[in-house]
């Protein structure tokens, strides 16, 4: 650690924008300039004063961080280990499954990034595994089995201090960790922006703490981060022929073929997340009067159960019950269901002998209908159905693929994007930039609209 007593501290800077005012210390060690901007004066000036009384003991500053030496005391104290454990626990209550188990996944790569030195007398996968599904899990640590607290003891002793952080060489490091797979390939893209994502709010808490000063993930044009789209590809679209042949054969099939034929319509003629659609229950369907002229019926979509695992609920159940993406809680939409889909629905209800309060698509023992079971089905009917070589293509890989030819096909057949937006439980913005490539077949009338606002008059002739 290279330090100096150079130092020099300047007023603060104010600069008022059109939004806010910022003011900045500036400041300069060993010839280095720094600045670090605060939203309000008194924390500008508390920043400050920390300075000049560091210069006015006779304190030296690290010429890596421009920071005095006992700003570091904290962060150097403590190793990066246990602050990571102790984030989870702080955050573990405010997070879903889902994102407890992304978590985990990012805190282990990093963490073995930070040591001092690779546990070669221990299996590399027993390694991840102890961290990602015993340090990283608030409900597990406290009964890991022997063999584990083994492990994560080495893990604690030579875990690198946090003020690691504090090294651009060791940023670069753990960030290379993060961005690549086990097989020594590049993590996907959005992988690799969900892990940055969870380390910039890591960052923040250690901030807050005063554990760090500032944030040392690059920002900006420095970082390295593949983009990523959110649009969906034209190729996974499944056509009216195809959805035809996929939802017959499962309806043929001779396991449960009658229960996952009704899911599978509804996910098509309505467009809902698979994890919505798992957790509506019989009253969320209203059907017409079998001799009712409109026999359009409705769903009410107000819940979902993601899967995300045992290990990562507070209930130990597999599902975790939460409220629709992205909407505020409680918050409720309604779909309309064609009249086939009413149909489809109300021999479902029948056949299975359901109660208003009964789920309206169930496994073979009552219970909720399992993700596995649902991806294998659907896997088994393309197989069945489809050549090889469109089996191999991403038409209808995933079950999602339902959803995004249903929400598709409102599109092309001129619905309003802000009512397919309300049908799907989107924003217009997000509906438009996930599928706008996939809305087609209305340029020609699109040039007829141009043609007919006529064309600028016809030039005089040349002499």
């Amino acid at each position: 650690m290279e330090t100096t007593y150079d130092i020099k501290v300047y007023k603060i800077l104010t600069y008022k924008g059109s939004r806010k005012t910022t003011y900045t210390v500036r400041w300069v060690v060993a010839g280095k300039r720094w600045r670090e901007p605060f939203e309000t004066v008194a924390l500008a000036e508390g920043f400050r004063s920390e300075l000049i009384q560091a210069t006015g003991k006779g304190e030296a500053f690290v010429i890596a961080t421009g920071l005095p030496v006992s700003h570091r005391s904290k962060s150097a104290s403590m190793s990066w280990y246990k602050f990571a454990v102790q984030y989870v626990d702080a955050r573990w209550s405010q997070l879903g499954g889902n994102s407890r188990k992304n978590t985990a996944k990012t805190l282990t790569a990093t963490t073995i990034a930070l040591l001092r030195l690779q546990p070669a007398q221990f299996d590399p996968v027993a390694v991840r595994t102890a961290l990602r599904e015993w340090a990283f899990n608030a409900n597990r640590r406290p009964d890991a089995p022997r063999d584990v607290v083994t492990i994560l003891r080495w893990v604690e002793r030579n875990s690198l201090p946090v003020s690691s952080w504090e090294d651009p060489e060791k940023v670069d490091d753990v960030l290379q960790a993060v961005d690549t797979r086990l097989d020594g390939k590049q993590a996907a893209a959005w992988s690799r922006k969900r892990h940055r994502r969870i380390l910039n709010v890591v960052m923040k808490y250690a901030i807050r703490r005063r554990i760090l000063r500032t944030n040392p993930l690059p920002k900006g044009k420095e970082t390295t981060t593949t983009q990523t789209t959110n649009a969906v590809d034209k190729r996974c679209l499944i056509n009216s022929g195809q959805a035809v042949a996929l939802l017959g054969w499962i309806r043929r099939r001779p396991r449960g073929g009658k229960r996952l034929h009704a899911f599978f319509s509804t996910m098509y003629y309505c467009g809902p997340r698979p994890e919505e659609a798992v957790a509506m229950r019989v009253s969320d369907v209203n059907l017409p009067d079998a001799d009712a002229v409109d026999q359009w019926c409705e769903l009410l979509i107000h819940t979902a159960t993601p899967e995300v695992g045992k290990q990562w609920t507070d209930t130990g159940e597999i599902h975790e019950e939460r409220d629709l993406k992205g909407r505020a809680e409680g918050d409720t939409r309604t779909v309309p269901g064609h009249p086939a889909l009413t149909r489809i629905l109300r021999q479902h209800i029948e056949d299975e002998e359901l109660k208003p309060g009964d789920l309206l698509f169930q496994g073979e023992k009552s219970g909720i209908l399992a993700g596995s079971v649902i991806r294998r089905a659907w896997r088994s009917a393309r197989r069945a159905v489809l050549a090889p070589h469109v089996f191999e293509s991403p038409m209808g890989k995933r079950v999602y693929d339902l959803r995004h030819t249903r929400l598709t096909k409102w599109l092309n057949d001129g619905i309003p994007p802000a009512q397919v937006a309300e049908w799907a439980g989107n924003s217009v913005p997000v509906m438009l930039s996930i599928y706008a490539r996939c809305v087609d077949g209305q340029l020609s009338d699109l040039k007829k609209r141009l043609e007919a606002a006529g064309d600028l008059e016809d030039l005089p002739a040349a002499d």
